[in-house]
């Protein structure tokens, strides 16, 4: 173990992020590497220090313990249990000090109540576009663990309780010597609950849950977009012998619409009018997502692809009240099929055009003149 403070090693304020870390031990590494340096101890010893140090700050329960103890979290079992190196007694020394920093993350009784704990579970659910505006009550039909009706989720047979696993003493995790490390792995007799069943259920095998396809009613609020996930307290997979159930998250994905397509609250939908009302002006109508008629005016003269802003008119806010805007583009179309007659006025238009009906145009045409010397 190196004396020298560890960030001063790396060469980072005690403040730097977990990417300026590791951004200056890498550039340090390589000037200090020994293969760079012929062998040099003064370099090796260096490339040891500073590879000591970010191996700890690198990671967060070390940093914290490093932060708040320094080097004496890592020496003499962080409180004179005989060292980190001293077997099982130094584990429990270093084990300690995150007791008093993390708290429960540690605690063996949250360790079993988590292995108990029924996992959390996703449903990725497609909503149509109106359904997300206005908000919609969903049933679902889901396959998962739970509670086993038979005996009532306590996994043992009549009455009965379970009984502390004497694998681990009721911890549900056992302790296995390395070398200088004690690794730490969930007890094989209970799974991790620290409790088993001397006479199991038939219908779950001891679990207190079992495999059954339930529907769930859920609603989802207004707003939600693609990508929007909702948390569904306590419908995940029940829990061993009726420890806590896990979650339920949805996962919205928003079905393609016929009309629109949507950039958070805005809506956009792409309009095509004739060349004549585009030139003339005039008004148009369009469905909006509540089903309501919109109608839009045409300003004389507009070009393609053009929008056109109605305030109000769009998706709903998630969480919040008002509404985002619906965008029409404008996409002014040209007319493929003619009669007789209609070619004829064109025709008389065409004749009587000065240039200054198109500036645009006139514009660009009087570059390319220019361009070629015309």
């Amino acid at each position: 173990m190196v004396d020298s403070d560890f960030y001063t090693l790396l060469e980072v304020e005690r403040t730097a992020d977990d990417k300026a870390i590791k951004a200056s031990y890498r550039r340090l590494a390589m000037e200090c590497h020994p293969d760079r340096h012929g062998g040099c101890t003064d370099k090796e010893a260096r490339f040891k220090a500073i590879s000591e140090a970010y191996d700890c700050l690198k990671d967060p329960q070390k940093r914290a313990a490093y932060d708040r103890f320094g080097h004496a979290a890592f020496q003499n079992g962080g409180a004179g249990a005989g060292g980190f190196g001293g077997g099982a007694a130094g584990f429990e020394g270093f084990s300690d000090i995150f007791s008093s920093i993390f708290g429960e993350f540690t605690d063996p009784r949250a360790q079993r109540a988590n292995a108990a704990r029924g996992a959390d579970l996703r449903y990725d659910l497609e909503l149509g576009l109106e359904e997300a505006f206005a908000g919609v009550e969903k049933t679902l039909t889901i396959e998962a663990l739970a509670k086993c009706e038979p005996c009532a989720g306590r996994g043992s047979k009549g009455h009965a309780q379970a009984a502390t696993c004497q694998t681990c003493g009721g911890a549900g995790k056992v302790r296995a010597q390395q070398g200088f490390f004690v690794v730490e792995r969930g007890c094989p007799t209970c799974q991790g609950s620290g409790a088993v069943v001397a006479d199991p259920c038939m219908a779950c095998g001891g679990e207190g849950r079992a495999l059954k396809q339930r529907k769930i009613s859920v609603n989802v609020p207004a707003g939600v977009d693609d990508g929007t996930r909702i948390r569904v307290g306590g419908e995940g997979e029940a829990g061993m012998r009726n420890a806590a159930s896990g979650d339920l998250y949805l996962f919205v994905h928003m079905k393609r619409h016929a009309y629109f397509t949507r950039e958070g609250t805005t809506l956009v939908a792409e309009c095509p009018i004739s060349f004549t009302t585009a030139a003339l002006g005039g008004t148009i109508e369009v469905p909006g997502v509540d089903g309501a008629r919109i109608e839009i005016r045409i300003p004389a003269g507009i070009q393609s692809g053009e929008t056109l802003r109605q305030r109000g008119a769009g998706m709903s806010v998630l969480n919040a009240r008002g509404r985002g805007d619906l965008v029409t583009r404008i996409l002014v179309e040209t007319p493929t099929k003619m009669s007789k007659e209609q070619r004829a006025i064109l025709e008389q238009f065409r004749s009587t055009e000065t240039g200054d009906e198109c500036p645009a145009s006139r514009s660009f045409f009087g570059r390319v003149k220019e361009y070629f010397g015309s």
